[in-house]
């Protein structure tokens, strides 16, 4: 009879129990979220110290706009308009240089045709009276309003114009309806807007500029660069992890991790565009020059995630249990092996030209005529392979079916190759537009006449290295804007 009393004491101890260590409990998660929080704001700033500038430059250009509420004599120009120049100066500072350019030519575009309109709508909708100025300026106000909100849905205008509308809109409306209310003239009212938004848009973009600049056009050199030496770490790793022999394993792990870098360039055509038209609005600086070809580095852009699309395809078969003879496996390892590191190797010395902004080595032509020699034998090996010789019709499936996913890997090497001939002109071409290094191009007069169409020399029976020179300069725009488009 006394065990529920127990039961129901013991309880009421282990509740009370709790309370006691609640609040203990409570400053010890506490504390591990705030070692938590510090330790990802140190990672986020050791990871690219520009963030901590990008933050204390805007932090002192919201300083120095905040003078005209601070200081009685520029309050008195401005009053509450002065909120502006604050406004412009949160939405208009962006962390690149082109961006923020971008941005602000935006707002001062729609600032200006908003107050203009705004201002004619309200001198015409003053002539018609009291009741009439409200219904016309109601009237000008949906009109505009649904008129621009309409027009953003273009694909081109949404694409480069949509903040310049969304201004609009925010402007037209505002100054319309204050300038029915107020008795401040509304030239007045439009006068003080474009001052402090003009002042907004200059603070940044000075402070942006001369405080350690963050320039887009940096940002997209650095990351075709490293994509591209991606793709070539990438396919350097392929030619170890993909052929077997009956003595050798082939770990999954490994095989991840060779190919760790090519997910990023599937997914960076959005970052590329946006930064090459960034790009374009930016002054001339260090390297680049007034009308850089940043339409190239889209082009490389474009022509690595090409060349990542196939190395995501080629990752199925490294796990891919294909089970062929002794003989036909070591016949055709060492060219697909060879293959795919020569054109890694290529891939990584463009990225390293890219990088530097120089010309392709004659190493780069080196590793592309080795990967295409390569390629012709794996062709030829193919072409070799006798698929009924066997007496059972059951048999001659077996071998064609356990070869079908050796082509398919010749089939996408083949790609890479092209696509990697193709980043060499475009390097090329990009070197040239942009006046770098050398004074003009080889043209197919230095190249002595031994050279054979199948890119040997006949003398020597080695890989020519200046015949891809020669294709680079030759290669017409034509052929290169059809690729991209």
């Amino acid at each position: 009879m006394m065990e529920p009393a127990i039961v129901n004491n013991d309880s009421k101890s282990t509740i009370m129990a709790r309370m006691c260590c609640w609040p203990q409990d409570m400053s010890k998660s506490l504390i591990a979220n705030v070692v938590t929080l510090l330790g990802m704001t140190k990672k986020l700033a050791k990871d690219d110290p520009r963030r901590v500038i990008y933050s204390l430059k805007v932090g002192l250009a919201l300083t120095l706009v905040s003078l005209f509420y601070y200081f009685q004599p520029l309050y008195n120009t401005f009053d509450d308009s002065a909120t502006w120049a604050i406004i412009t100066v949160v939405v208009v500072f962006e962390y690149t240089v082109g961006a923020t350019l971008v941005k602000g030519l935006n707002r001062a575009m729609g600032t200006f045709l908003a107050v203009a309109l705004a201002a004619g709508t309200n001198h015409l909708a003053s002539l018609f009276g009291n009741i009439g100025e409200a219904i016309l300026i109601g009237l000008f106000v949906f009109i505009f309003a649904t008129t621009s909100t309409f027009i953003r849905f273009f694909p081109k205008i949404k694409r480069r114009y949509d903040y310049v509308f969304l201004i609009f809109i925010l402007t037209f409306s505002f100054i319309s309806v204050l300038g029915f209310r107020e008795e401040t003239h509304i030239i007045e009212i439009a006068h003080k807007r474009m001052s402090t938004v003009a002042i907004g848009i200059v603070v940044t973009v000075l402070i942006n500029i001369l405080i350690y600049p963050i320039w887009a056009g940096q940002e997209l050199h650095n990351s075709i660069a490293l994509n591209m030496e991606k793709i070539g770490q990438c396919l350097q790793g392929f030619g170890a992890v993909y052929m077997r022999t009956d003595g050798e394993a082939k770990s999954k792990d490994t095989s991840k991790s060779y190919f760790q870098g090519y997910q990023s360039v599937l997914h960076s055509k959005s970052s590329e565009e946006t930064l090459a038209n960034f790009a374009r609005w930016e002054p001339p600086h260090g390297q680049f020059r007034y009308r850089h070809p940043w339409n190239k580095y889209v082009k490389l852009g474009f022509l690595s995630r090409q060349c990542a699309y196939r190395i995501d395809a080629l990752k199925a078969y490294c796990n891919l249990d294909i089970k062929l003879t002794q003989k036909f496996q070591e016949e055709i390892k060492e060219a697909c092996i060879k293959m795919s590191l020569e054109s890694g190797n290529a891939l990584k010395e463009l990225s390293v030209c890219v990088r530097e902004m120089k010309y392709p080595s004659s190493l780069v032509n080196a590793h592309i005529c080795s990967s295409k020699a390569e390629l012709e034998t794996l062709k030829t090996l193919l072409k070799s392979i006798s698929l009924y010789n066997n007496t059972k019709s059951n048999q001659q499936s077996e071998v064609l079916i356990q070869t079908i996913p050796m082509v398919t890997v010749v089939y996408l090497l083949t790609d890479i190759v092209d696509y990697t001939e193709k980043m060499a002109a475009t390097t090329y071409e990009l070197a040239t537009i942009a006046c770098l290094g050398k004074s003009k191009v080889m043209n197919a007069a230095e190249v002595s006449p031994k050279k054979s169409a199948n890119n040997f020399d006949e003398t020597n029976n080695q890989p020519t290295n200046q015949l891809i020179l020669i294709t680079i300069a030759e290669q017409s725009d034509m052929t290169a804007n059809s690729l991209y488009n």
